[in-house]
């Protein structure tokens, strides 16, 4: 929980945060209008402030309970060219978003070791940065709604599981609430656990550091 953390950690952890879910949201209303659906963009989505993409509750939930959320971008899907790939794009375009800037925040780090610029400070800054997206990206990717996961493998599922892919559908938002409750009440998070592994392995190959 972030209210936890010494505020000297939080000064350089919340803008890190803020960008990251403002980078991704932004991509997919920028995908959105690539796949010809500008409604995100008349909403003045498509952009890269804040203040364009913060949802309250979901900025306290991150600071008091671990996770949270932006607010979701509107998409129309009978704007879209081809629906069904748009929106797996559209989806895609967020995480994806999120592990462009991990990879360069692990390209700066690479950049300034050994170069005599790498205060700890910066260190600490550039580490914050590269695995709050990294687990923003794999977070995301969790097949269960409303996560972008469960748009990106929902036509997999669909073809080879359509029960599994209905359940995830309409009972993903109560399961993934109660696993985030789960892990606040008991300090031990199931979803944490999942991720972790997959955090950590492309924080080694971004970044070069095992942590």
């Amino acid at each position: 929980m972030l209210f936890n953390l010494p505020p000297e950690a939080l000064v350089l952890l919340i803008p890190s945060l803020v960008f990251a879910l403002s980078f991704h949201e932004f991509a997919h209303a920028w995908m959105a209008a690539k796949c010809g659906d500008y409604t995100a963009t008349r909403m003045g989505r498509n952009t890269l402030n804040p203040m364009a993409h913060l949802d309250l509750f979901g900025s306290i939930m991150i600071l008091f309970v671990g996770f949270g959320w932006a607010k979701p971008v509107p998409v129309d899907s009978r704007q879209l060219r081809e629906p069904r790939k748009d929106m797996m794009k559209i989806a895609a375009a967020g995480p994806a978003s999120n592990i462009i800037l991990a990879i360069f925040g692990g390209l700066i780090l690479r950049f300034l070791n050994g170069t005599g610029l790498l205060t700890d400070t910066i260190l600490i800054l550039i580490i914050y940065f590269t695995r709050i997206n990294i687990a923003l990206a794999v977070f995301n990717l969790i097949p269960i709604s409303p996560l972008d996961g469960s748009q990106i493998f929902s036509n997999y599922l669909l073809k080879y599981n359509p029960e599994l892919a209905w359940k995830l559908q309409a009972y993903g938002p109560q399961v993934l609430f109660g696993l985030i409750l789960f892990g606040y009440i008991t300090g031990f998070s199931i979803i944490w656990m999942i991720m972790e592994p997959f955090v950590n392995f492309f924080m080694m190959i971004f970044t070069g550091l095992k942590i």
